[in-house]
């Protein structure tokens, strides 16, 4: 793939900065472009710039103009749509930017693509969260943990869509047009309905990075509140995995072209809230000041990942074990411990996290 062009959309952001470190490392030539908005993005813009050769674009993709600017000045083989609005508890009170961002940011990005380079193999990050409830399947108490009664595998890709939150409406909107360019215009383009990721670089928040937010706070010593019981249980994906995947979709674009994947850790990853409590505790020699409260309206007890579509077209497996991935990230958070201990960080009394997923807040 020597001299090939990609563009990472959010390519500061979490996956984004480990995508451009990752296709950069295999002689590929990398475009970021990020507008810095978030947290953390300059951190890892410096992160990158230390051993990564790049070009980096600071674009807002709600900008027309300015995405097209990028398009018009270089010849991309591959882009991967990073770029959007992450938490739904924010679509709720904010669904304007939502959708501003998620569903037009994507149609300008795409439109452009269709203008400039047909060809290239679109890649859009798209979510679980465009199956809102998930209608139909049924969830049992299994020892310490819930699982579906009747859906050995998780949840495919012929679930029904169901937009439950402006975040699943802007997302599902955007997922629907990377399809449907795929069909009308002949662009290899693919959405891959991610699960939980989580990894090293991420900077996580209350309402998105439950992973990272949980590592995060225990370094830190803070208490952590945990709606409902903690046996919660979503699938769960090394970034590094993630991005394996991008490689494999942009060197088969006739296999993925018009075809949506969920993607996440399957039924072989799982993580419930109270597992990664412990793996915590185990490895701080601890433990975890922890308080429940009551469950949040629109908690599901569980969601894992169908992988079988994406491991059957493109031969691709999850790799890193959870034991291993949360080791990486830990690890990660331990040499940059004081980075997360701002002062503002250390005026809140305790950290609340979702139970897995953030909540749409009551009415």
């Amino acid at each position: 793939m020597r001299g090939k062009r990609v563009l990472i959309t959010g390519g500061a952001g979490f996956v984004g900065c480990n995508a451009a470190r990752y296709f950069g490392t295999r002689n590929w030539r990398v475009t970021v472009l990020d507008d810095l908005s978030r947290d953390g993005t300059e951190q890892n813009l410096h992160w990158l710039r230390d051993g990564t050769s790049f070009d980096f674009e600071r674009v807002d993709i709600r900008e027309r103009a300015a995405v097209e600017r990028v398009f018009s000045e270089r010849r991309y083989d591959a882009v991967i749509h990073l770029a959007a609005q992450v938490a739904v508890t924010t679509s709720v009170t904010d669904p304007r930017t939502d959708f501003m961002i998620n569903a037009l940011g994507t149609f300008n990005l795409l439109d452009a693509v269709r203008r400039h380079r047909p060809e290239a193999v679109f890649i859009f990050a798209s979510t679980n969260k465009v199956y809102g409830k998930i209608e139909g399947a049924r969830y049992q108490l299994s020892g310490s943990r819930y699982a579906y009664a009747d859906r050995p595998y998780g949840i495919g890709e012929e679930q029904a869509l169901d937009f439950l939150s402006p975040y699943g409406c802007s997302k599902g909107a955007a997922d629907q047009y990377t399809l449907d360019f795929a069909r009308i215009y002949g662009i290899p383009a693919t959405a891959f309905r991610q699960s939980c990721i989580y990894g090293t670089r991420q900077f996580g928040i209350e309402d998105q990075g439950w992973v990272a937010w949980f590592t995060i706070a225990s370094r830190l010593g803070r208490p952590i509140t945990i709606f409902g019981d903690g046996k919660q249980v979503r699938d769960v994906l090394f970034v590094d995995d993630l991005v394996r995947a991008y490689e494999a979709a942009i060197v088969a674009p006739d296999k993925i072209a018009g075809q949506a994947f969920n993607i996440g850790g399957g039924p072989g990853q799982l993580l419930s809230l109270i597992d990664l409590v412990d793996i915590l505790e185990k490895r701080l020699g601890r433990k975890i000041p922890l308080r429940f409260d009551d469950w949040r309206p629109g908690d599901q007890r569980v969601y894992i990942s169908d992988i079988r579509k994406l491991e059957r077209v493109l031969g691709w497996k999850p790799e890193v074990s959870v034991a291993d991935g949360v080791a990486q990230l830990d690890e990660w958070v331990q040499r940059n411990e004081a980075a997360f201990a701002t002062p503002a960080a250390a005026q809140k009394p305790a950290v609340k996290v979702a139970s897995a997923e953030p909540a749409l807040p009551a009415a």
